[in-house]
């Protein structure tokens, strides 16, 4: 009987057949450990190949436009963040990575893993599911299309704003592109390349030896502890991940000092009639409540406010509990870890929204609409936090859990 490793609390599980369109979850910590997708891997194919031919009018053509002044001015996904290349180009390229190139490598890497499993190729096949793993975090794709509408809703003080036909191309890409995130892994690439002679000796004497048994990180095959890499894909064996806490509390240590700055500091500033109103993340909320867009604000607050306070401050409790080697409430601090890395990505709406913005009314003495220094700050505050949630083991959590 094979066994598995669960990649987040380490509980040593037989694997189990499960039905097409199921799933099953790791008693222990709840964590999703066999998938059996409805999609088939052509399928998976299929709808990538859909999502990139999709993917190029969505990026190429208007999204919407804006009659301002009686003159039309239209906005395209990147367009905003290309102007913020030549003054803030911190925050322009992370725009332009989180909402135009992780989503074409995400695709291409989906198109890359099909080719290497159909001509048998294990080293292409680690290469396109490596970066699979680690990109997708960075697809932005639902963010950047909440963020439009939010944009849309600050505009219409200023123009009549009227959707474009790339608009509907780039809806149907975030559905797309939400379904493959759903379902594609690089366990499942590594499960259809099959197993090899080595693999299947070792897993006909698994069972004697299954206190010395370690998985793969990326393959999720699970194998002898002794062994320095993986005999299925050649990835590093590694009990726990090389100095996981250290890392993880150098991001969020620094993520603390950039969040003040970006908090009280203009997050953005708009030249109306000759007048200059610098907005901070907090007088931004609270212009948009003296405005009545109650909905908008407290989006706004919620991600840029909440998320990334809430963000350290989880991490942090969690960090201290597996230094202090703190026994109770491991449940809730794997739960309070799987949040922060689900919403992460949702303080990026900020950004999204300045980049369109500046896309939409940077139009000159008249009216005009730059980022102010908090942006490269809380640009900081995101992308700091998002690494440390992915630089941390969960399975410290779980270490010298007594199993009964």
């Amino acid at each position: 009987m094979h066994v598995l490793r669960c990649a987040s609390c380490d509980l040593l599980l037989h694997e189990i057949p499960v039905a097409r369109g199921f799933s099953a979850r790791c008693p222990h910590c709840g964590t999703r450990v066999i998938k059996n997708s409805s999609i088939s891997l052509s399928g998976e194919l299929a709808i990538a190949l859909a999502a990139l031919v999709l993917f190029i009018p969505a990026q190429i053509y208007p999204l919407v436009t804006i009659n301002l002044f009686g003159v039309p001015f239209s906005t395209t996904v990147t367009s905003g963040s290309i102007i913020l290349l030549d003054t803030f180009p911190f925050v322009g390229s992370l725009v332009i990575f989180c909402v135009a190139v992780a989503p074409l490598l995400y695709l291409l890497t989906i198109l890359t893993s099909n080719l290497a499993l159909y001509i048998r190729n294990a080293k292409a096949l680690y290469y396109s599911t490596r970066v699979l793993k680690y990109i997708r975090h960075w697809v932005m794709v639902d963010v950047f299309l909440v963020s439009l509408a939010v944009g849309c809703f600050k505009v219409r003080d200023f123009a009549e704003v009227s959707v474009d036909a790339g608009l509907l191309s780039f809806v149907l890409l975030q559905i797309l592109t939400a379904v493959l995130l759903s379902r594609v892994s690089p366990k499942r690439y590594w499960d259809a390349f099959g197993e090899t002679d080595e693999e299947r000796k070792e897993s006909i004497e698994i069972c004697g030896q299954e206190s010395e048994l370690a998985s793969c990180k990326l393959c999720g095959l699970t194998q002898p502890k002794d062994h320095e890499h993986c005999t299925r894909c050649g990835s590093k064996m590694e009990h726990r991940v090389y100095q996981s806490i250290q890392k993880t509390w150098a991001s969020l240590l620094a993520a603390v000092v950039f969040i003040f700055p970006a908090n009280f500091y203009p997050i953005s500033i708009l030249l109306t009639n000759g007048k200059r109103l610098e907005d901070t993340i907090f007088s931004g909320v609270a212009s948009l409540i003296k405005q009545g867009m109650y909905g908008i604000a407290i989006i706004i607050f919620t991600a840029s406010i909440i998320v990334p306070v809430a963000k350290i401050i989880c991490l942090a409790y969690i960090l201290l509990c597996i230094h202090f080697k703190v026994e109770s409430g491991r449940k809730l601090r794997m739960k309070l870890y799987r949040f922060v890395k689900w919403i992460g990505k949702w303080s990026m709406m900020d950004l999204c929204v300045i980049a369109i913005m500046v896309s939409l009314i940077d139009r000159g003495n008249l009216l005009d609409f730059t980022p102010g220094p908090g942006a490269i700050a809380f640009g900081l505050v995101v992308v700091l936090t998002m690494i440390a949630a992915e630089s941390l083991d969960s399975r410290l959590i779980w270490d010298k859990y007594e199993q009964h």
